[in-house]
């Protein structure tokens, strides 16, 4: 009685947090106290939204084209970095703090270089998109690596596998759940990516939206594009953790055993 309770508390306390702060703004901007012109009521943001939603269909159709071609490169290109790091320690020496640098440098200083020297079509979108989705895959995979089971790789060792039967059979399979991990940051880094790449030039696209919308002060719809993309960027985490539990089923059977 008390795990259901607590349960319904878990799931309410979020759903009720979030009210209260629409309520409050709602408050705030409907009744005056600050004008709509900084801060538009929800209401009048959701009304911006239906009445573009044809229209931020056609830019959102952009940047999730962008997005999953960045997020695709970025993770075949992870796994490329991770194996290699992993097989040899001279490469991991060389290439980890060059991976640490990549992620100090702000995403906003890079995008006008990719723009100036790309040009303002889909290629610099996609090149940013690889460079901030591609460094959590990298990372998971290799501490997934070097987690797997010494015991069982020199089972496997003593009985003729190879290296690459080891890999394959405990290495891989040990590395599952730390992918998933930074596949679920790296989802989110490749829409803001894509939104960022599209602020400095482009056709199409959430990014060229709020330059337009913010160009013409039009902030209602402002707030509108920004909660769309916060809501694709959590349905694409949703997809990726109903994802992991489609492939790794034993977890989903630790998860329910503990509640």
């Amino acid at each position: 009685m008390i795990k259901k309770l607590q349960s319904i508390i878990n799931k309410v306390s979020p759903v009720l947090a979030i009210t209260i702060i629409l309520g409050v703004w709602q408050f705030l901007s409907g009744t005056g106290i600050v004008p709509k012109f900084m801060l538009p009521s929800p209401a009048d943001v959701v009304k911006a939204f239906f009445k573009d939603f044809n229209l931020l269909m056609y830019h959102a159709k952009t940047t999730l084209v962008e997005a999953f071609l960045g997020l695709s490169m970025g993770i075949l290109l992870g796994f490329i970095v991770a194996v290699i790091m992993d097989r040899f320690e001279i490469a991991y020496k060389a290439i980890y703090p060059v991976l640490i640098i990549t992620q100090t440098i702000p995403t906003v200083a890079i995008a006008p270089l990719l723009v100036l020297w790309l040009g303002y079509g889909i290629l610099p979108k996609i090149s940013l998109i690889i460079i901030t989705s591609f460094f959590p895959i990298t990372i998971g995979l290799l501490d997934g690596f070097k987690s797997a089971d010494p015991d069982a790789l020199n089972l496997l060792k003593a009985m003729g596998a190879t290296r690459m039967q080891r890999f394959v059979h405990i290495k891989l399979p040990s590395s599952i759940s730390n992918f998933f991990s930074g596949l679920r940051i790296s989802v989110s880094y490749s829409i803001i990516g894509a939104v960022v790449a599209e602020w400095l030039g482009g056709f199409s696209g959430l990014g060229v939206y709020m330059t337009r919308v913010r160009k013409s002060y039009s902030f209602d719809k402002m707030f509108a594009v920004i909660f769309f993309i916060s809501i694709i960027s959590l349905l694409l985490m949703m997809g990726v953790s109903l994802l992991q539990r489609a492939v790794m089923p034993w977890e989903r059977g630790k998860t329910g055993s503990t509640e």
